[in-house]
Parts: structure tokens; sequence; C-alpha cells
């Protein structure tokens, strides 16, 4: 058979035959890919606006959003009691806490451990039944991997050989007193096997305590993606050196009153800025200084930026000018507003957007902290290697905030150096620009496009007016109002999803667009699925700031290979209490689509990946076969 290939094809199947030597090398791996793509779809996980709540962010990552308690139902149904089951799952959120608790209460047998671990056992089992044996034994930790393997698929037989063998491994567990070390294993090894991708839809950052220690949790997760928010996108324009984006961020934790994440969590000092804010400021509250400080400051930075990029259409955000001191008012939105306060003691009337020369040093001080923080950086670095400003996997369209329309429900075009960009166009030009301010060579436009993203009315992670100013000084709330981008009202109509799923090249009949950042308030009949359920909202504030609001303490989302399942969570107690009393996130399911057929590996974006690598090795078996490429020898 004649086989007629170009150089650049020819090149690819040589250096292909040099993973698969033989003939025997490529059939073996053809067969492997084949039977995997008729494997179960793995199940995805989406979260979105975690907000800095480590604790509720941890127990639901723990709990998989429930999956993990669905299964021990399911399958110890009749075996084990509700509060034996729920003993369990507490035991594989935290198995070392849980452990210790079992220990001082007295329960901790040979009996109790042989029970837990054949329990642990038989989860893993199920919930390893839709992996190769092969990714089953890469998530295993590497050093109980053999032992783990062999409890698994352990066979019954004619002489009951392989349960005696079973029994006497567990045996030899306790024996060596190794059981704390596996139990902690396998609740490992469960946890992993119960999610097979985790998608973040933004807003890490900012309102709660901890979101440090959230980016060391997900920096540890398997498998991610992440869709940057425009609080996400704050930190890091602050950690680029946007200086405008340092002192909204300043703002946003003084206001939650979470300074502690930037001085112990990031080492960032803030001694120049308290100093000067209370020399200027003073007062008997000395967070309320600095907070004034940060404001002026924060007007003035913004200030600067708006007036040196007209293009931003952001004018009417230049209100440190129009403040009128006789009457005590401010000019927006054609007419007077009383103002709370009028202390600005480093405003210049002359030029009301320059900094003092004190300001100059603070912001300098503040800015050397930013690029300097070793561990800032490092999560920074994860967000970009992991992030993205959108992304298209398995037929699904995710981001965070919006696709800007205008007020007809088209596109919106945006300006950026010169030129116009509209829907997926703007999308890609807004990712790459947040890569250029990053790092080497990273331009100044680009930096200064950070607090753009994180702010501008057209910005997708933002997408509406933000009121910073009229929040901080005007006493009548009417000015408070934000208006939102004609995105938020047409994505409940099934014209405009389908016309933004189509801008992105997804056509199937089960694509959906999946974003967060605007919290439903299920307290006034919002409902999270929108557009015929094609549009699918899932921030419904992990945010404790948001739960009188909502009415929830968020939503998440779970799509394996039988639907796609909703869930709306109340809110997280302690992790004391989900210890001591098996206190569990409580969760409503909304099943909303299911699956005709299961879906498996193939119907996958991976699914396509395999296809693709199995049609290489079949060129690369037919090259074998004509002679164009000649196996490894036989080793002997």
């Amino acid at each position: 058979m004649e086989l007629l290939l170009s150089p650049e094809r020819m090149k690819y199947i040589r250096l292909l035959a040099e993973s698969y030597p033989t003939p025997q090398a490529a059939y073996t791996e053809i067969i492997n890919l084949s039977a995997i793509l008729n494997l179960p779809k793995g199940t995805e996980h989406f979260i979105s606006d975690l907000h800095g709540e480590y604790d509720a962010c941890c127990h639901i990552l723990n709990n998989c959003s429930g999956v993990i308690r669905e299964k021990v139902e399911v399958i110890f149904d009749g075996v084990l009691g509700k509060g034996e089951q729920s003993d369990l799952c507490t035991l594989i959120y935290y198995p070392k806490e849980k452990l210790h608790l079992v220990k001082s209460s007295g329960r901790a047998t040979p009996d109790w451990y042989r029970n837990t671990l054949q329990n642990l056992i038989e989860l893993s089992k199920v919930l390893s039944s839709k992996y190769t044996r092969s990714k089953v034994r890469k998530a295993m930790p590497q050093e109980f991997s053999y032992i783990i393997d062999e409890l698994l698929h352990a066979q019954a037989d004619e002489d009951n050989n392989q349960q005696v063998y079973h029994e006497k491994i567990i045996d030899t567990i306790l024996s060596t007193a190794a059981g704390d070390d596996f139990i902690v294993a396998l609740a490992a090894l469960i946890k992993r096997l119960a999610v097979d991708h985790l998608h973040v839809l933004g807003d890490i950052f900012d309102r709660g305590a901890h979101p440090d220690k959230i980016m060391d949790l997900i920096m540890s997760h398997h498998s991610l993606d992440i869709q940057w928010g425009n609080h996400d996108m704050l930190w890091m324009g602050a950690a680029a050196g946007n200086e405008a984006c340092m002192m909204a961020l300043l703002r946003n934790n003084l206001n939650y009153g979470n300074t502690e994440v930037l001085e112990n969590g990031y080492g960032i000092g803030l001694r120049s800025l308290t100093l000067f804010a209370q020399k200027v400021y003073g007062g008997p509250d000395p967070e309320e200084a600095v907070m004034r400080a940060v404001r002026v400051m924060l007007f003035k930075l913004e200030g600067q930026l708006i007036m040196r990029y007209p293009e931003y259409h952001m004018e009417d955000r230049l209100l440190l000018d129009k403040i009128d001191f006789e009457k005590g008012t401010v000019h927006t939105e054609d007419r007077d507003w009383e103002m709370k306060e009028l202390e600005f003691p480093t405003l210049d009337p002359e030029d009301p957007y320059a900094l003092s020369p004190e300001e100059e040093r603070v912001v300098a001080d503040l800015k050397a902290a930013f690029l300097n923080s070793e561990r800032l950086h490092r999560h920074v670095a994860f967000l970009y290697a992991h992030g993205s400003i959108y992304r298209c996997f398995n037929q699904n369209l995710l981001f965070h905030g919006c696709i800007p329309l205008d007020q007809d429900g088209n596109f919106a075009a945006v300006e950026i150096q010169g030129r116009l960009y509209q829907g997926r166009a703007y999308m890609d030009m807004a990712d790459a620009m947040a890569r250029r301010a990053w790092g080497r060579g990273a331009d100044q436009y680009a930096v200064d496009f950070m607090w753009y993203l994180w702010g501008g009315e057209l910005s997708p992670l933002c997408g509406r007016k933000v009121k910073t100013f009229e929040r901080s000084y005007i006493k009548d709330q009417e000015a408070w109002v934000e208006p939102e981008n004609a995105y938020y009202r047409f994505c409940r109509t099934e014209q405009t999803g389908a016309m933004i799923l189509r801008e992105f090249g997804l056509y199937a009949p089960n694509s959906h667009i999946i974003n967060g950042h605007r919290p439903v308030k299920v307290v006034k009949g919002e409902s999270p699925v929108k557009a015929g359920g094609k549009v699918i909202v899932i921030d419904g504030g992990f945010c404790r700031a948001y739960h009188k609001s909502t009415g929830i303490a968020g939503y998440t989302l779970i799509y394996n290979s039988r639907g796609m399942r909703i869930k709306a969570h109340r809110p997280f107690e302690s992790v004391e209490k989900a210890l001591k009393e098996n206190k569990d996130i409580d969760s409503d399911t909304e099943v909303f689509e299911t699956e005709g057929t299961r879906v498996r590996v193939k119907d996958s974006d991976n699914g396509k990946q395999i296809a693709e690598r199995i049609a290489d090795l079949e060129m690369l078996l037919v090259a074998y076969r004509s002679g164009l490429v000649t196996p490894a020898p036989k080793k002997r």
C-alpha cells in the first residue's frame, strides 16, 4: 500500500514512532485509548465568587458540593444508619481532624478501623469505576498506591483466596499501626475521584478574610481552570504595579475589615500609609483616618487614568473637580447632591487630581510592597497560568461577568488603542491585554487597562457603572444606584443566549453560558437558570455580606455523565460543628438537564483529542506496514 505524506507530516510520524517504536506498541495504545473513549465523562464541579470565605470554600471542595454524601447514601443505604453515614462523610472531608476526635472519644477500636477501611474501600471502588486503572493508580498517594490498588481490585474466586488476601492486608495495616495513614490516603483518593475537573468562575479575592488560603487550597487541586473575576483582576493589577488598583484594593479591604490579609498574608506593610493618615486626617478612629486617606488618593489616581485614556468614556467619573465647597455639594448626573463630608486637606483646587508630595511617597512605598510580595506574585502567576477571561469547555462557555452588549442587545464596541472590538474579539483582546501587563516587557497601556477591567462599564468582568465616589461621599442613596450593562437584561432571553454561544462557535443543543459575578436574589424569586436553560448564574453569595439579600450562601454546579444539577447551599456554620456534629452544608439540588444517553469521554473535548491521537497512531501503523518507518529491533 502506497502512503503519500507531506514532509511535515512524515516528520511528525517519525517523532511519534520514538514513543511507539513497534507496531505492537502502537496498536496497544490504540486499544487503550479506544476503551477510554467509551468510559463515562468525568464529573465537572463549577464554583464562583468565593470572596475570601475560606472555610465555606474548603468545605464545598471537600464534600464536592454534596457528591460524596450522595454516593455514601446510595452505596450504604440499609447498611449504615444516617448517623454512621454522616460520620463517614465527615471523616472523608476532614480525615486528620475527625480521627483525632474519634480517638479522644475512645471509639478508635480495631473493629472501628476495620469497618471504616472496608467502607472507604467500597466507596473508592464505586468512584473509580468510571476511570482507567492507570488513572486511578496515578491519583493515589504514591507511598500507598500498590496496596490500595490491590485492595480496590480484589476479586471473588472459587476458594475465596482473594477475600482472605484482602483481609490479611487490612490485618497488617492495623498491626503496624498504619490505619490512620491509610484512612487519610483513601479519603484523599475519594475526593480526587469524585470530581475530575474544577472550574473556578472568578472572584477569589476581597470581602472575606482569607483569599490567600483559598489560593493555596486550589493550587493543590489536581485539575482546574479559572475565569478571572473583576476582584481577581484588581489584585492582579496591583501586583503588576497599577497604583489605582492598589488603592481600590486597599479600600475594599478596609471596608470589610480585612487588612490582615495584606499585612500577614502577603507581607504588604501599611505603616507609611497609617502614619500619613493619622497626621493629615487625625481623629479618634485610626482606621477611619486611613480609609479617608485611601479614598482621596484612589479618586485622584483613577482621575489620572480617565484623563489619560479618553477611549474609556468615563469622564462622568471625574468628580473631585465638581465639588462645590461653599454649597457642600457635588454636581453629577445633571444635578447637585449634598455631600456627607467636605474635608479634603490634600486637594489642590488648581489641580485636583494631582497627588500631594506626601501622598506620592505613600503610593511609592505601597507600590514597592506590592511589587516585592513573593507570595502574592506566586498566587498571581498561578492565576495567569491557569486562568483566562473566558473558556470554552465541553460545549459550555464559561466567564465571570458578561459579554458587553449595547442597548439594542447587539455586541457593544469597545475601543482599545485605536481599534474597535466586539464579542469574542473583545474578550480575546481583553485577555491579551491582561497578559501583556505581567512579567518582563509589560507595557504601561496594558498595566493601566487592568484597572479598566476591574471597574469599567464595558469591562467583561464588571459590566456596570461603579459609583464608589457616590457611595463614599453622597448622602442620598439614589445616587448610589449602579446601572448595569444591557447583558444582564438580555441574557434572560433564549435569543441572546443562542447569539452569544454562536459567537464562540458553540452550536450544540446542550451548550450553556455559565457565569457568576451577579448574586442571584432568591428571596425575590430570582432563578439562577435563565434563557430557557441556556444561561446559568452560579453566584448565589458565598460572601457572608450577601446572605441577607440573596437568601442563600452560594450556588455551585455539577455536570456529570448523566446531566447537570445546580446546588443551592445554606450558610456553612463552622469546621468545629462539622467535626463534632457532622454538620454538613445543607444543599438543595435542582436537576435541570438530564442527558438522554450517558455522556461518554468520546463526547468531551478530551475525547476529541484522544480521537485525533488514535487517528495519528493508525497512520503510524500504516507507515510501519508500508515500510516508510522501520520498527525498533526487538530486545533480546
